[in-house]
């Protein structure tokens, strides 16, 4: 009995993030921009130019191990990128010609933030 109302907290819980976050883009190739901090298993969403960004992060050891995933909304191109931050720690990313993803993990390994930054001339 307790495991069924386990599963259905973890669907009811996993379907309101999906409520949460998603919205209907104006158009296929846009997607919802978060930049947060967010807290662990959150998504960060980002486009740059014609790639979209996601990431997320599980906290361990004191550090935010942070999974992206960066793919062009024009071409039929991904890239898997695995990092382990240290709180106050960033990580830049290029992720078009012009601009970088830039990752910080918060203090205490607790959240995710994202930014994006053009490449100085």
């Amino acid at each position: 009995m307790f495991s069924l109302i386990r599963d259905f907290l973890k669907v009811a819980s996993a379907a309101s993030v999906v409520a949460l976050t998603v919205t209907t883009p104006i158009s296929a190739n846009e997607m919802i921009q978060n930049l947060g901090p967010v807290p662990a298993h959150e998504p960060i969403l980002m486009t740059v130019g014609n790639k979209h960004v996601i990431a997320f992060f599980v906290p361990g050891d004191g550090q935010c191990n942070v999974q992206t995933v960066i793919w062009s909304a024009v071409e039929a191109e991904s890239a898997r990128v695995q990092i382990s931050l240290s709180p106050g720690q960033t990580a830049a990313i290029d992720s078009s010609p012009t601009e970088s993803v830039t990752l910080r993990c918060g203090d205490n390994a607790e959240t995710l933030a994202g930014q994006y930054l053009p490449h100085k001339k």
